[in-house]
């Protein structure tokens, strides 16, 4: 599996979130956030400064999920990721 264009697959990673007090946020207080924490599976032709392998933060609302090779990955476009780790 390979992303063409300006498209990226990623893995999302599931983080636990802690407030500065200690909580633990449950998965409803999670999704609230805009942005979420991905692993990059594949990056498409197009796309320069991000590579596979590479820990991206992205608007979750412009992503899209589907099903290649038995698993789930997601689905979004350079322009939607904010940072690299």
């Amino acid at each position: 599996m390979k992303a063409i264009g300006k498209y990226i697959i990623i893995n999302v990673i599931e983080e636990e979130i802690r407030t500065e007090s200690g909580l633990i946020l449950s998965g409803n207080d999670a999704n609230q956030f805009r942005y979420k924490k991905g692993v990059v599976v594949s990056a498409g032709t197009d796309v320069g400064s991000i590579g596979e392998g590479d820990v991206v933060y992205y608007d979750k609302g412009h992503s899209f999920t589907m099903v290649i090779g038995g698993g789930p990955c997601t689905v979004i476009q350079e322009r939607d990721v904010v940072a690299v780790e």
